[in-house]
């Protein structure tokens, strides 16, 4: 059920699958809850500007049924795409959303 969606103005990535992969394991990791059900998102060459400047930026949304630490994985996720993007942590945005169970569907019914 967590889910880490990135958007970025970079038009691809060099080791993007590679990204996903880290991206999974390190929300598995933060909020505890098993792998099997992460999903990851990457979008690249998303039209994009921050701050008035069209210097590569990125969007990132993070979901989870509870479990959302936004300090600490603000630090690590901003960290993680730096590192595997070069796009600078004060170009990088991240919102989070706390779902109910009731409003997160997975084969055929919702959480809650």
């Amino acid at each position: 059920m967590p889910l880490i969606n990135v958007r970025t103005s970079l038009s691809s990535l060099a080791d993007a699958d590679g990204v996903l992969k880290e991206l999974s394991s390190t929300l598995a990791q933060l909020t505890g809850k098993p792998e099997a059900y992460v999903m990851t998102l990457l979008e690249t060459g998303v039209p994009m500007t921050f701050a008035g400047s069209s210097d590569p930026c990125a969007y990132v949304e993070v979901k989870s049924i509870g479990a959302l630490k936004p300090p600490a994985m603000t630090e690590a996720f901003c960290d993680l795409i730096s590192k595997r993007t070069g796009i600078p942590s004060n170009r990088i945005y991240i919102g989070f959303d706390d779902v109910k169970a009731t409003a997160w569907g997975w084969n055929g019914k919702t959480f809650g």
